[in-house]
C-alpha cells in the first residue's frame, strides 16, 4: 500500500498527485501543504494502490524514479 496526501478545502478532499511509501511521509506532506495553502481546515493521509512517486526526506520533496 501506498498513500497520498490529501487536505480539505471548500468542504472538499483534494490531493496533489504525489503519492508516498508511508502514511508519515503523506501526513508530514499533507501538513506542509496545509500551512502554504489558503483556506485549508483541514489534512490527512489516504491508502492507494497508485505507485510511489515521491518521497519526503529532512522536510524536502524527492522524485522517486521507477526503476525500468
Amino acid at each position: 500500500m501506498a498513500w497520498r496526501p490529501m487536505v480539505k478545502v471548500y468542504g472538499s478532499w483534494c490531493g496533489n498527485g504525489l503519492v508516498f511509501a508511508s502514511k508519515e511521509e503523506a501526513e508530514s506532506n499533507a501538513k506542509n501543504l496545509m500551512s502554504r495553502w489558503m483556506l485549508v481546515t483541514d489534512s490527512c493521509a489516504n491508502e492507494t494502490d497508485e505507485p510511489v512517486n515521491y518521497e519526503w526526506k529532512d522536510g524536502r520533496l524527492v522524485a522517486v524514479v521507477a526503476a525500468s
